[in-house]
């Protein structure tokens, strides 16, 4: 059996190796093992006849259709089933239809639980699983620890008692997802919490993950002595100047609070800038150290972003460290200002950041593939290097999501990229009103303090958003905080977070949308779209589209997209069987995505007459989205300070959608409209 264990020390979800000075001691009261290196086999079954067949002290079941193949934690069943030959490469064609059968199935993940790792103190053994997607049973030595039922937050499952001294069994069920959660349905019959764009979206076909999508750890304590639980690390800078205060609050779990505190702040060169001992017992009460000397952090393209190390050690009462634990924080100012030539009432849409009032520029985040348990961290430097060097400075994480994996807030920090982060709701076309039920309430409010509370550190983190294109009731404006859900969201937050700003969702204000009909009414505040050109007419004359951002009068522009094919090469490379054209509803091909289909004004453009080849439609496609979204940007950019900003939908593709609103296409490459629109982001101001 291969095996990856470690003695670590943890605090809030963050692991430290133990020194080795200190290991004897500070293993036997904390000790964190990560599963991922146990030996991790999948079986599936039709749903429940696991109860009736599987054997949980041997881990086999002569009735699973699949059998013991290897697999990941984390990981998906879906990619354990790819390599073992099961499934065919969903990104080909149509074969994405060929493993929907996967959510009609219960699905084991199992391993074997080391006899050292329950030798001690075992009946204070936790099992920490950070994601798991989305519904069903911890099994340890065949008896259930647990259930789960929310892919958007955390569980401890107390495993103690269920630990034998040896031959221990740990097996993770997952049930069947929800029958629907996709882009068309009812937003407030919401009441199952896994991400939704699984279900399908118009840009992602359904590929409904099921698996273990974030870390899992093996924690054993000793209950004798009270330990660090969470912190609360609040970093600022003052304006106009490079000094920083720090705030840092912990809370304790367990017995007495006893012992000392030691905190050390320093930066990425090593060099200490504050440091000091604290009674434990004093401190739920926090430490604050001001007029720190210190260099501020910036976005990307405002300067550079220097990072700071905030260690901290509890120690015992010989001065042995027990616990070790450490942030990594920025220090910036931020605050907003109302859009010049904005009405008094409006929201203020200026991000002014150490001073300097900054053009919001940047894409919507989607995740990186629909099954994001099977991503590495490289899959996310890759992407936001890419995004970096052409000179965003802001993503907005959709509501459509998942609470996306450290890596991207880690990095986000590194390259000075602010992140507009939203809550897993979001809009359905049927009906894009929030539930409003006392348990709905109860699941949010829930989601909505570990989002917190995990993030507040970082230092790009700008703004929290409620979700997604939430509306009143008949769509008749942007819901507010006065709906039930949304409110307690709210107060929740800023309880939790009183230094960053709430919106209700995205978009906010009087309008959904700015257009021709409502230019110069005032209520235009946030808005999304438009998705296409916006032609008066058929003849699709670009002067059309001058006009219409020449008028555009809207203080933040949080969604705006032109649809742009990726390349010929592409399109062919997963076409599968299929020829890829004609590019129209006649090609199963392209009803994946048919949102995006532009294959009739083509023909409108070129008097009806069809392309004589791939290449011909594909540089007409991408030659508009380039020339339209430059068009728009360049507009809301010039108008800086009476509009905040612009962030385009969408970023990148997580399916080889042939045509899309995305930027970037599946591979990671920029489609031209990215390279054109980085020499808009790199400017900073255009006449």
């Amino acid at each position: 059996m291969k095996m990856r264990y470690f003695r670590f020390l943890v605090i809030s979800g963050l692991l430290m190796a133990v020194p080795a000075a200190g290991r004897a001691e500070i293993s036997s009261l904390l000790t964190v093992r990560d599963v991922s290196g146990l030996e991790w086999k999948l079986w599936g079954y039709r749903p429940n006849v696991w109860r009736m067949n599987f054997n949980f002290e041997s881990l086999s079941g002569t009735w699973a259709e699949i059998q013991g193949i290897d697999a990941a934690v984390p990981g998906s069943v879906r990619n354990a089933l790819k390599k073992a030959g099961f499934v065919p490469d969903w990104n080909i064609g149509l074969d994405y239809t060929a493993s929907e059968w996967v959510e009609n199935r219960h699905w084991l993940f199992t391993a074997e639980i080391p006899d050292e790792w329950a030798a001690a103190n075992r009946e204070n053994a936790v099992l920490r699983c950070h994601g798991l997607d989305y519904k069903g049973l911890v099994m340890i030595n065949g008896r259930e620890a647990g259930r789960f039922e929310n892919a958007f937050i955390p569980y401890d499952f107390p495993a103690g008692k269920y630990l034998k001294e040896k031959n221990n069994t740990l097996v993770f069920v997952f049930e069947c997802p929800p029958e629907n959660l996709a882009q068309i349905g009812w937003t407030s019959k919401i009441r199952d919490w896994k991400p939704r764009f699984n279900f399908g979206w118009d840009w992602v076909p359904r590929i409904v993950q099921t698996g273990v999508w974030d870390k899992v750890e093996f924690v054993v304590k000793d209950g004798s002595r009270s330990f660090i639980s969470g912190t609360d690390v609040v970093a600022g800078a003052l304006p106009g100047s490079d000094k920083g205060n720090l705030t840092v609050k912990l809370a304790f779990d367990g017995g007495k609070i006893s012992g000392k505190v030691h905190c050390a702040l320093s930066d990425d060169a090593g060099k200490t800038v504050r440091e000091g001992t604290f009674d434990a017992a004093e401190l739920p009460g926090g430490i604050k150290w001001d007029n720190l000397k210190i260099k501020r952090w910036h976005p990307n393209g405002n300067g550079d972003q220097p990072l700071y190390r905030l260690n901290i050690e509890l120690m015992d009462e010989t001065g042995g460290v027990v616990q070790q634990a450490e942030r990594r924080i920025g220090f910036r100012h931020i605050e907003w200002r109302q859009c010049e030539g904005a009405a008094d009432n409006s929201d203020p849409w200026i991000c002014v950041v150490n001073g300097n009032p900054t053009f919001l520029q940047g894409v919507n985040w989607t995740p990186v593939s629909p099954l994001f348990a099977d991503l590495k961290d490289d899959d996310y430097r890759r992407l936001l290097t890419t995004y970096r060097d052409l000179g965003l400075n802001i993503i907005r994480v959709w509501g459509g999501g998942f609470p996306e994996k450290e890596w991207l807030y880690d990095l986000c920090d590194e390259m000075g990229i602010l992140v507009w982060q939203e809550f897993p709701l979001s809009s359905s076309g049927l009906d894009n009103y929030p539930p409003e039920g006392a348990e709905e309430i109860l699941a949010m409010n829930r989601i909505a303090e570990y989002y917190v509370t995990r993030l507040r550190h970082h230092a790009s983190l700008l703004l929290w958003s409620a979700g997604n294109e939430l509306y009143e009731k008949g769509d008749t404006a942007p819901i507010t905080d006065k709906h039930p859900l949304i409110g307690s969201m709210k107060k929740q937050i800023l309880r939790l977070d009183p230094t960053r700003k709430f919106v209700p969702g995205s978009p906010s204000g009087p309008a959904i949308y700015a257009g021709w009909d409502n230019f110069g009414s005032g209520n235009n505040w946030d808005v999304h779209g438009p998705w296409t050109l916006p032609f008066k007419d058929d003849k699709q004359n670009m002067d059309d589209v001058r006009e219409f951002w020449g008028k555009s009068d809207a203080l933040f522009h949080s969604e705006v997209g032109v649809p742009g094919a990726m390349s010929a090469e592409m399109i062919r490379k997963y076409a599968g069987i299929f020829n890829p054209l004609p590019a129209d509803l006649s090609n199963p091909l392209w009803r994946t995505v048919n949102w995006w289909i532009d294959w009739d004004q083509y023909l409108s453009a070129h008097g009806g007459q069809a392309p004589a080849s791939l290449e011909q439609y594909v540089e007409w496609s991408q030659q508009r989205q380039s020339e339209g979204l430059v068009i728009a940007l360049k507009s809301c950019k010039n108008r800086f300070p009476r509009c905040g900003g612009f962030i385009i939908w969408m970023g990148h593709d997580c399916f080889p959608c042939p045509v899309n609103t995305s930027i970037i296409d599946f591979e990671g490459n920029p489609k031209p409209a990215a390279l054109e629109i980085s020499k808009v982001w790199k400017k900073q101001q255009f006449q």
